[in-house]
């Protein structure tokens, strides 16, 4: 049986693509993610400074583990072009379990 309180799902936004790659890469080759999907052109409105923004932007969905979570964050808010990049995540509830455990192994 798998704990699925160890795995984590990561949402970042990007502004541009060659940014969402860069950091795309940057995670898996660091093995901070095991895997990050580029979504591309997303539409954002957020309030930003006291105005409301819109924007497209890309959305990055990173799989990870609770262990590589915080050097993840870490990287995201080092590397990234925003002053305040959105770095969120969730706990995994379920999912495959051959899944999960390649997850584990690729961040290991």
């Amino acid at each position: 049986m798998i704990d699925h309180n160890k795995e984590q799902v990561f949402f970042v936004t990007s502004s541009s693509e060659d940014e969402a790659r860069k950091l795309a890469r940057y995670l898996v080759e660091k093995k901070r993610a095991a895997c990050v999907n580029i979504i591309k052109l997303i539409i954002s409105i957020y309030r930003w400074e006291d105005s409301i923004e819109e924007n497209d932007e890309f959305l990055l969905v990173i799989k990870t583990t609770k262990e590589k979570s915080e050097d993840l964050i870490h990287a995201v808010e080092n590397i990234h072009s925003y002053e305040t990049p959105e770095c969120i995540g969730l706990n995994i509830e379920a999912g495959s379990v051959k899944y999960l455990e390649w997850l584990r192994d690729a961040v290991k």
